[in-house]
């Protein structure tokens, strides 16, 4: 039987709770196993840019990475829902040159720059947003990388493409779950459905990769160590992901997902969490996912960049606070 999703955050204004985000929430150890969990653990939900690790792990065990003399910046952008910056859209364009390809091999489309001076320059110049500026030409550069190792044909995006179905492949192993379907994303390749269970399962692989000595589980290594030293390349100034990775106590590798996802891996702990915001909220998820991480001791409540996510000022037009958002009672303890 289906679990109701549970409280997650809470919008306070003035001394009300004038909304509530509902969501699931589960923890796992290395074994798998849920620690703690809130709503329904077997939940079916599709990961969004939260699986882009897991979309990765192929572009190394592969062989592909270390052909082509991968970098563990390249890495990150292969795991990021990056903003479009300067320095993003650079690192794309010359890791897509380094195979000799350019913007035109893409398949995520083209998307308005999320860097507000970068946009605001290309609106200036009436230039058009290529697909470089696509917050997923990380993950797309690296498939393009895999496709060209597989010698497949140039449609990598199709479900049956060799690239896919590697994908998938690594999708069921690491969340040791069948998937039940795919829906496609916005930058058109499939992302593949699991559970919440399954999904927390799979970043505690990650997290627990290093103590295993299989090729996948080095792959998962480098993946987690390659996003916590290039934090500003898996999102951007400003993004829950880069300003969280900095403000944690310990080594955290963390990844946010459209509608509401958002995923922690902790290697430390050898713990994995998952988070989905049943409405699609992210703000509800960032103050989830802070909350979790607080209540684990991987970071401090009182860290600016923590609070901005645990405990965010809602302020009016005339930048008055007027309220904050707040972890649901019981996430944080």
């Amino acid at each position: 039987m289906a679990i109701a999703p549970a409280p997650i955050a809470e919008i306070r204004r003035g001394p009300f709770i004038e909304s509530i985000h509902c969501g699931h929430a589960v923890i796992c150890d290395a074994s798998g196993g849920v620690i703690a969990a809130w709503g329904d653990p077997e939940a079916v939900v599709l990961p969004r840019s939260s699986a882009k690790m897991i979309q990765a792990l192929p572009l190394i065990t592969s062989g592909a990475a270390d052909r082509f003399g991968l970098t563990d910046a390249q890495l990150a952008l292969a795991c990021a829902s990056h903003q479009g910056a300067t320095l993003h859209t650079d690192a794309v364009t010359r890791w897509l040159g380094d195979l000799g390809l350019d913007d035109d091999a893409l398949r995520c489309g083209p998307e308005v720059s999320r860097d507000p001076e970068v946009a605001r320059t290309m609106i200036r110049e009436g230039a058009e947003p290529c697909q470089v500026h696509n917050n997923c030409s990380g993950k797309h550069a690296g498939f393009l990388t895999l496709n060209r190792h597989l010698g497949g044909e140039a449609e990598y995006i199709n479900p049956d493409h060799p690239v896919q179905v590697a994908c998938r492949a690594a999708t069921e192993d690491v969340t040791q779950e069948d998937s039940p379907g795919y829906g496609i994303d916005g930058c058109s390749a499939p992302n593949f459905a699991t559970t919440m269970h399954g999904m927390a399962r799979a970043m505690a692989y990650f997290a627990s990769a290093h103590s295993r000595g299989d090729s996948q589980s080095a792959a998962a290594t480098r993946l987690v160590q390659a996003m916590y030293a290039h934090p500003v390349l898996v999102a951007g100034e400003g993004r829950a992901c880069t300003r969280l990775m900095r403000a944690v106590t310990e080594p955290v590798a963390l990844k946010t997902g459209a509608e509401g996802f958002f995923v922690a891996i902790l290697p430390e702990r050898q713990i994995g969490i998952a988070v989905k915001a049943a409405d699609g909220a992210t703000r509800a998820a960032e103050c989830a996912i802070a909350a979790l991480l607080v209540r684990l001791g991987a970071a401090q409540a009182g860290h600016p960049d923590v609070a901005a996510f645990l405990t965010p000022v809602l302020r009016n037009r005339r930048d008055i606070a007027v309220g904050e958002i707040r972890p649901a009672p019981g996430l944080l303890s």
